[in-house]
């Protein structure tokens, strides 16, 4: 892998809480953690801000609340309990690997985590620091992925990067239908007017409207983040 100049100088990466799990369920792989925080170290390496905001879904789902017998609400709020440990568990990777991070809470939650502060975070990332944000908005009935579209606008990121387990957005469930094709490159008002099921609306609609990009590329791809940083075209490139 050559080193080269990176495209992006500030990013936010959305990684979903399923991806932790790994193909043996549960709520922690140990060789997950691993691997996204050496993905993240080869971008961290050529000076690139990195931010990430990682999802719940793991432990729980707030929007699984009605199976489990749980008010929305409270299962909203469980679940944003869910992303601390998850940031807590990837600041403790990182941090075993030499990288300072620092894990911000919508949700106050006293010693374990600093308080949300977009200010703050970005003053964190000009010097070296990876900032993972938890706690979702702070608030019940918002996904992670508006979180991560609030953030990534809050801190000014040249983009959002939202990993996942494909390699892009396909204009069908490729696993379902085997004429599904992917798409390179779409608007937002395009997704939405297609159904595509990459992001809430709450989340595109922040992201059309304040010119934020979003890459959607497949993370379990080893240095997919590298290449998608470098200016490389992998995955899908959502914009406009």
């Amino acid at each position: 892998m050559e080193k080269s100049e990176p495209a992006y100088r500030r990013i936010l990466l959305k990684i979903s809480g399923e991806i932790l799990s790994g193909e043996q369920g549960g709520s922690f792989s140990p060789d997950i953690l691993e691997y996204i925080v050496k993905e993240v170290e080869k971008v961290h390496k050529l000076g690139v801000e990195v931010s990430l905001v990682v999802g719940g879904g793991n432990i729980i789902r707030g929007v699984n609340s009605d199976r489990m017998g749980l008010d929305r609400i409270s299962a909203d709020f469980m679940g944003m309990l869910g992303t601390i440990i998850n940031s807590i568990a990837l600041k403790s990777v990182f941090q075993k690997h030499g990288i300072k991070a620092e894990v911000f809470s919508a949700i106050p939650v006293g010693a374990i985590v600093s308080p949300h502060d977009a200010h703050r975070a970005v003053e964190t990332l000009k010097i070296g620091k990876v900032v993972i944000f938890s706690g979702g908005t702070g608030n019940p009935y918002f996904s992670t992925d508006s979180s991560a579209a609030l953030r990534a606008i809050e801190i000014k990121a040249d983009v959002l990067l939202k990993g996942t387990k494909v390699d892009g957005v396909y204009t069908a469930d490729p696993e379902k239908d085997k004429n599904a094709r992917k798409i390179d490159e779409l608007t937002f008002d395009e997704m939405v007017l297609r159904n595509l099921r990459v992001m809430d609306m709450t989340a595109a609609t922040l992201c059309r409207d304040n010119g934020m990009k979003v890459v959607v590329f497949n993370l379990l791809e080893e240095d997919s983040v590298y290449r998608v940083v470098s200016g490389e075209r992998i995955g899908t490139l959502i914009k406009g």
